[in-house]
C-alpha cells in the first residue's frame, strides 16, 4: 500500500477528526478511502447513465428515456420490497 500525505485546512482536519471521534471509522485514512469509494461508484453510476442514454439516443434503439425511467423504478421498488420482506 502507498502512502499520500494531503494538507487540510484546519476547519477541514476538524471535521475528519470528528468522523473518527464519532466511531464511525477508525482512523482518517479509513474515512478518506471510504469517501474516495463513494466518488469512484458515483463516477461509475454517472458513466454507465451517459452510456444508456446514448444507447436510448441511437436509432437502433426503441426505447426512450422515460422507458429507461420506469426501468430504473421497478428496479428500485423491488429492492425496497426484498428490503421489507428481509426485515
Amino acid at each position: 500500500m502507498e502512502t499520500m500525505n494531503i494538507s487540510l485546512p484546519d476547519p477541514l482536519k476538524k471535521f475528519v477528526d470528528d468522523q473518527v471521534a464519532d466511531g464511525r471509522y477508525s482512523s482518517a485514512s479509513e474515512y478518506i478511502r471510504e469517501l474516495i469509494r463513494a466518488d469512484e461508484k458515483a463516477k461509475a453510476r454517472e458513466k454507465l447513465k451517459a452510456l444508456l442514454m446514448e444507447g436510448l439516443a441511437s436509432p437502433e434503439s426503441d426505447l426512450t428515456e422515460s422507458d429507461w425511467e420506469a426501468i430504473r423504478g421497478r428496479r428500485t421498488g423491488k429492492r425496497r420490497g426484498q428490503a421489507k420482506r428481509v426485515r
